[in-house]
């Protein structure tokens, strides 16, 4: 086929898809660069030390390339999609300045993603920043970086059209003004990411954890926030900062993450203890309490009511778990819920309504078909209505008949019911 030199682009495509390497499209590296690089991966990599087999070392696509088919004695790159390889590891290029290279469609699975290593949590801020990857303005077009650790990466104007990054940890990744168009972004740990100016078109969020994510200038458009239960990504205690809420459907969102996080953790392959589960709920109150505000802000008044609602029910169920201390608060806000559903069911307070009006017309029927006068149903409904609402002027029954203490209990009833009534019509109609 002639010197590597004249071999064309065409040819080389032609001879990795014919080694199984289709992902590869650059000329093979020279042997001088082979073995530098084979050295380099000798180096033991020390994260509380800062150093790293390609520690701020310039890589090219094709340095990439050799670096994915040597991998593991030749095995390869990790394959997202075999079972059996889900423990593997794959190439460990922290600290590795990538900025503007094209890494396009490459297999880079699992990058820098060891379990054994040591935690983000054990490492001060300048190690952390030490161990990051330099991905500035990188080409990662349907790149492949399932379950990656890319914490703190700089990914800033970075073109990450269709890229996949199912399950990868991004704590403080830098994605400022980069083009996420249908990015995968499901089951991802984006805590603390700055995605600020970032384009985020047809983007997947499902199971996504954005807790304390900056989205100020984000552009956002026809997400897929839910899975196919309905659950949406974690939001706590996210900065939305204007972004434009109303582009997306939260009509499709049943819960957040949060809430199932919170009130399921064995789906997470988690335990929590009490004090542990009492912070999640916390969390997840928050959440849809923080989301309610940012879409009531936008005038997205029945979107915004679904989630007080929910932190609501919240609330509540963090009482229960606070034990005997808040039984009273429990009861009081289980009583708000069945009536009202918390100013945000209104139609429960129509049929609770309904139902006392009924009930309080039936004792004053049944014990009146004892005494010395009768009244038919339509006279006991008519004295119940009058009754429930303090209208009482004068009743065919005397001050020492039992249906004398109905009446009182029936106006007492009332008063409450219309000053709860009162109440949740303003949390609803008024925010307060």
């Amino acid at each position: 086929m002639g010197t590597m030199e004249a071999v064309t682009t065409a040819d080389w495509n032609a001879i990795w898809t014919h080694r199984g390497q289709p992902w590869r499209t650059e000329p093979e590296i020279g042997e001088e660069r082979q073995a530098e690089l084979a050295a380099r991966l000798t180096t033991p990599a020390d994260a509380v030390l800062g150093t790293f087999p390609f520690g701020r070392v310039r890589l090219e696509r094709a340095d990439v390339e050799w670096l994915l088919a040597a991998h593991e004695d030749g095995r390869g790159p990790v394959d997202p999609g075999d079972e059996s390889q889900r423990e593997r590891v794959g190439l460990d290029l922290r600290g590795a300045d990538l900025s503007y290279t094209d890494l396009s469609g490459l297999p880079l699975t699992r990058t820098a993603c060891d379990p054994a290593r040591r935690g983000i949590w054990d490492l001060t801020q300048g190690q952390r920043r030490a161990a990051a990857i330099n991905l500035q303005g990188a080409h990662l077009v349907e790149t492949h970086l399932e379950g990656a650790c890319l914490d703190y990466a700089d990914m800033a104007r970075a073109d990450m059209r269709g890229c996949r990054l199912e399950g990868a940890s991004l704590w403080g990744v830098n994605l400022r003004e980069a083009n996420c168009d249908g990015a995968h972004f499901d089951r991802a740990d984006l805590w603390n990411a700055h995605l600020e100016g970032a384009f985020l078109y047809r983007v997947h969020f499902q199971g996504a954890m954005l807790h304390e994510a900056y989205l100020a200038g984000a552009h956002v458009t026809d997400l897929y926030p839910t899975d196919e239960e309905g659950v949406g990504p974690m939001l706590a205690d996210i900065h939305w900062e204007g972004v434009n809420l109303s582009v997306v459907n939260w009509s499709v969102i049943r819960e957040l993450g949060d809430d199932r996080r919170a009130l399921e953790p064995e789906r997470y392959g988690q335990t929590f203890d009490r004090s542990m589960r009492i912070r999640m709920l916390n969390s997840a109150a928050r959440a849809n309490q923080q989301l309610a505000l940012a879409l009531q802000a936008q005038g997205m008044t029945d979107d915004a009511g679904r989630f007080f609602y929910r932190s609501k029910v919240l609330e509540r169920k963090l009482l229960a778990l606070k034990g005997r201390r808040q039984a009273a608060a429990y009861l009081f806000s289980l009583l708000l819920d069945a009536l009202t559903g918390y100013g945000y069911r209104m139609g429960r307070m129509i049929v609770a309504y309904v139902a006392l009006i009924v009930l309080f017309a039936a004792l004053y029927y049944g014990l009146n078909q004892g005494g010395a006068t009768h009244f038919g149903v339509r006279e006991a409904v008519v004295l119940s209505i009058t009754a429930f609402h303090g209208r009482v002027f004068a009743t065919p029954f005397t001050a020492a008949s039992p249906q004398s203490l109905i009446t009182a209990a029936e106006a007492i009833t009332g008063f409450l019911f219309e000053g709860l009534f009162i109440a949740m019509l303003s949390q609803r109609v008024f925010g307060r």
